[in-house]
């Protein structure tokens, strides 16, 4: 069996999401940008899916507020650890 290439978390579209509300992928390369992903992917279960369609039809809108909310945190740690490597 081989893993399907539409397979994806999608976690990874809601970062996303985020970083590019909040501009964060204009304030970091893209070295650290990477390593920020993966900080605040990592804090995160991730949710497999096949097709966003399917998430975005099936989601309940509470569950998609709580991502959303997991996201926002994730990403302030992530923040924060950038800022903390900043200063050491």
């Amino acid at each position: 069996m081989r893993l399907h290439d539409d397979i994806h978390n999608y976690f990874e579209k809601i970062v996303v999401e985020e970083i590019i509300k909040r501009k964060l992928d204009k304030l970091y390369d893209e070295d650290v940008m990477a390593d920020f992903c993966c900080t605040v992917l990592n804090q995160l279960t991730p949710r497999y899916i096949r097709f966003d369609v399917d998430m975005a039809f099936y989601l309940p809108q509470h569950e998609r507020i709580h991502m959303e909310n997991q996201v926002n945190v994730a990403i302030e740690v992530a923040i924060s650890q950038i800022a903390k490597k900043g200063q050491a």
